[in-house]
């Protein structure tokens, strides 16, 4: 059996029963970093068995060997720094390597950055896209925040870079809602609400510290109704009636009705006179 442990995002005392038991009963523990995945254990008074680092250098290089040990029924756990393994934490390639093994697979649920930050933001809806590491080219994070999303968006950030992802944020989208976590369920932990261009002014004047997590509202961009208001307006000069001209045009373009009703108005008003 291949058992995914979700571990502490901060807290040590948010482990879960089941996890403890299942740390407890492992053979062998895959983790991204030993020393922390040690401390883990001593914290919680279990005795540490044989260690396998497997962060996303190695995890390729380990995984099938993981998997052989679990086939074999080997009790393997694999347990990242902090959160739930795949979710932006290596994992992905051991949960591959063991459903292709046909290998007995188990997910521990427990602590999130991403669930809780949706839960803490006050943005939360019925969905959210979790889209994790925000890019670091300027480019690719203009493109990624111009993005249409109709549900609240997270991203992780490091925070030396996030008064720049909010300047990006601002700059795309001046009044969405963002809210900043950080140091979530930790001593320290902050949770920043406002506008982006709120946000973008404030943040670069704090000195931020620790893993941040950020929750963007939904984005729906403007849309351009211009050729449909000019079509209004065509036909209307070509003798058309202007409430026929608008209930017609918005049926085919979903532009506003009332605005194409007054282009067309406007425009049988400026006919020449004969």
């Amino acid at each position: 059996m291949l058992s995914l442990v979700a571990t502490p995002i901060g807290n040590l005392g948010d482990i879960t029963l089941r996890a403890l038991e299942t740390l407890r009963a492992a053979e062998v523990i895959a983790c991204e970093d030993t020393r922390r995945t040690r401390a883990l254990l001593g914290a919680h008074g279990i005795p540490a068995p044989r260690l396998v680092a497997c962060d996303e250098r190695r995890e390729a290089q380990v995984a099938p060997g993981l998997v052989q040990l679990a086939v074999a029924g080997t009790p393997v756990a694999f347990a990242s720094d902090a959160g739930t393994p795949t979710i932006a934490d290596p994992g992905r390639e051991l949960v591959r390597a063991a459903i292709a093994a046909g290998c007995p697979l188990q997910v521990l649920p427990g602590p999130s950055a991403v669930t809780c930050a949706v839960a803490l933001s006050g943005l939360a809806a019925e969905g959210f896209v979790f889209a994790g590491w925000v890019p670091r080219r300027a480019g690719d994070r203009a493109r990624a925040f111009a993005r249409e999303t109709r549900l609240p968006a997270v991203w992780f950030e490091a925070p030396t870079r996030v008064a720049a992802t909010l300047a990006a944020v601002a700059a795309a989208t001046p009044d969405r809602p963002v809210a900043l976590c950080r140091e979530l369920t930790k001593l320290h932990e902050e949770v920043v609400r406002g506008s982006a261009r709120e946000l973008a002014a404030d943040v670069p004047r704090r000195e931020l510290r620790g893993e941040v997590v950020l929750v963007l509202g939904p984005h729906a961009p403007a849309t351009d109704h211009s050729a449909a208001l000019e079509a209004a307006r065509a036909l209307a000069g070509a003798g058309a009636a202007a409430r026929v001209v608008a209930e017609v045009v918005a049926a085919l373009t979903g532009a506003p009705r009332r605005a194409l009703y007054d282009a067309a108005a406007s425009s049988r008003r400026q006919e020449p006179q004969t």
